[in-house]
């Protein structure tokens, strides 16, 4: 990708290599986002090419990822440009270069809070609010019988299950994730074989993250939460990123004694998915949709 210019010194901007996507994970650890422990490898799937780097006189300076899903959506995430470089326009720039390869698109984030209007003023959309709930594993329950751990016989059903909620197929990521060290899948099926449900829960810098968790019904997404925290030590933290517009969603957190910690907005630029939001009980991850 050819050089930026933002004044003195030289700022080059191309795709990350897979260190480099791991690299931007860790500056997300220390940003406090707590990314899982094998994000990197998982996210850098989904679309080899929509992870940018920006190089200030060659030492990696900021990262963006913006990822295509399909022919006409993508996802913007893991901005974080160096916080002793900040202030500089090298997190403009890339910015810049990472919209332009999204153009035509639309365009998908989870903006926190103090970016939010910086995010309005280059045509995003706010469409609702996404909160953070953790709390410590829920007290042990019996195993629900209606769950089964994913199996690679699954996947052609579930992706199809998945893109309804996701917005858009993600074939590649999906199976990245599914099979990622670590990442315990459960799955609830109807009785004719079709997918009713599913949930992912992977090890964090700090405790579990439940994402996605999509289904059916309050009463199916209950099951798959309990079914995948009791595969969680006993001392650890549960989390779970709950789109503020299901209710159902929320009193799930809450009656499993998770509580709000953080909240982004999910906001939109051009048209934007058709999501069933009361079957989106946790979002896969703030990075990538």
């Amino acid at each position: 990708m050819r050089a930026v210019e933002a004044g003195s010194p030289r700022l080059d901007v191309r795709v990350m290599s897979e260190a480099e996507v791991a690299l931007a994970v860790e500056w997300a650890a220390a940003e406090g986002w707590n990314p899982g422990l094998c994000d990197a490898e998982a996210f850098r799937a989904a679309d080899p090419d929509g992870f940018l780097m920006a190089f200030l006189d060659g030492q990696p300076t900021a990262a963006i990822s913006v990822v295509a899903y399909g022919e006409t959506h993508g996802f913007l995430g893991f901005f974080i440009v160096r916080p002793e470089l900040r202030g500089r326009g090298i997190g403009f720039s890339l910015w810049q270069a990472g919209m332009a390869r999204l153009a035509g698109r639309s365009v998908g984030l989870d903006g926190v809070v103090d970016q939010q209007a910086n995010y309005a003023r280059s045509g995003f959309v706010f469409r609702h609010r996404n909160v953070r709930y953790e709390g410590p594993v829920p007290r042990a329950v019996e195993a629900p019988d209606d769950t089964r751990p994913v199996t690679q016989d699954d996947f052609e059903r579930l992706a199809h299950f998945d893109a309804a909620r996701f917005g858009t197929e993600r074939p590649q990521f999906l199976a990245a994730w599914l099979a990622a060290p670590g990442h315990v899948a459960r799955i609830v099926e109807r009785p004719d074989g079709a997918s009713a449900g599913y949930g992912v829960i992977r090890p964090c810098r700090v405790g579990f993250k439940i994402g996605p968790l999509f289904a059916e019904t309050p009463e199916i997404a209950s099951s798959l939460f309990d079914a995948l925290v009791r595969s969680v030590p006993p001392d650890e933290a549960v989390v779970l990123d709950v789109p503020e517009p299901n209710g159902a969603a929320v009193a799930l957190a809450e009656t499993r004694g998770l509580a709000p910690v953080f909240e982004t907005a999910r906001m939109v630029r051009g048209a934007a998915p058709s999501l069933p939001l009361d079957e989106i009980f946790g979002v896969t991850s703030f990075e990538l949709g």
